[in-house]
């Protein structure tokens, strides 16, 4: 069980300003200015996993039942590769979203450029340094948050510029780290472009639950229209074990697999 920090300690910018230097240009700055401006004075807001959650209209055939699995790629010391996770995606023919950090695809450059080639996968923004976005320095788990209102910017900003320069497609849905947001970061995201996405159906990957758990915890949640969140960059989680003894389950009930932007949503 993780215990809940109110506030992240206190840390360095000297990180992202090495690692990402190129990225804050002038341009960018200015930009940045700009939003902080047109934010200014307005109040964080409610705290929440749940902030604010995609809900997926019911269209086509009434039978059909639409499913999203979602992964996450954190970066950092946890900048791993489940190939093998992948490559059952792929020949079950599964559609799924990545949601990935600029950490991640700094040390993961080449499969980045595979996965994001591969029309099967949608890459999405899990932020540029894995940080837990709160414009007042809130955290969740022992996450690293971000400090203020321009840290969240450079997070969601920043992040969504380094999959639009390597993609040439500029994501349009975010994920906090651990999910966790606040009221003001989600107008902030809406403001650049993107939504602000959450879960339905937590399988246990992250606390170490065993393939089975994480797979009953798929079956008992799963609804038309639930995202599921994972992770995709640690090879040793069981995460393609749980999707073996979901998927075949899955199949049996009528559903069907999606990436989140082949969804009809409405907020």
């Amino acid at each position: 069980m993780f215990l809940a920090a109110p506030y992240a300690a206190a840390r360095q910018r000297g990180d992202e300003r090495n690692t990402f230097r190129s990225l804050y240009t002038p341009e960018y700055l200015a930009f940045k200015k700009r939003i902080m401006a047109e934010f200014a004075g307005v109040g964080p807001g409610r705290f929440s996993e749940f902030v604010r959650h995609l809900k997926i209209e019911k269209s086509g055939d009434k039978e059909q039942k639409v499913l999203a699995f979602t992964f996450d790629a954190c970066g950092g010391k946890h900048s791993g590769y489940n190939r093998k996770l992948i490559d059952y995606l792929r020949k079950e023919r599964i559609p799924a979203t990545l949601f990935v950090t600029g950490l991640w695809i700094e040390k993961n450059k080449e499969t980045f450029a595979e996965l994001a080639k591969d029309p099967l996968f949608e890459i999405e923004n899990h932020g540029l340094m894995h940080r837990l976005c709160s414009t007042e320095g809130r955290t969740m788990y022992g996450v690293p948050a971000t400090r203020d209102m321009g840290d969240v910017i450079d997070e969601m900003e920043l992040g969504a510029r380094k999959i639009l320069e390597l993609t040439g497609r500029r994501p349009i849905f975010f994920r906090s780290a651990a999910a966790y947001t606040d009221e003001l970061s989600m107008k902030i995201a809406e403001r650049l472009g993107m939504e602000v996405v959450s879960y339905d159906i937590l399988p246990g990957d992250a606390t170490h639950y065993s393939a089975k758990t994480m797979s009953a915890n798929i079956l008992k949640g799963a609804r038309h229209g639930a995202i599921v969140i994972m992770h995709f960059n640690h090879p040793g989680w069981p995460e393609l074990e749980a999707m073996q003894l979901a998927v075949p389950e899955l199949r049996k009930k009528g559903y069907i697999f999606m990436k989140l932007e082949d969804f009809s949503v409405k907020s």
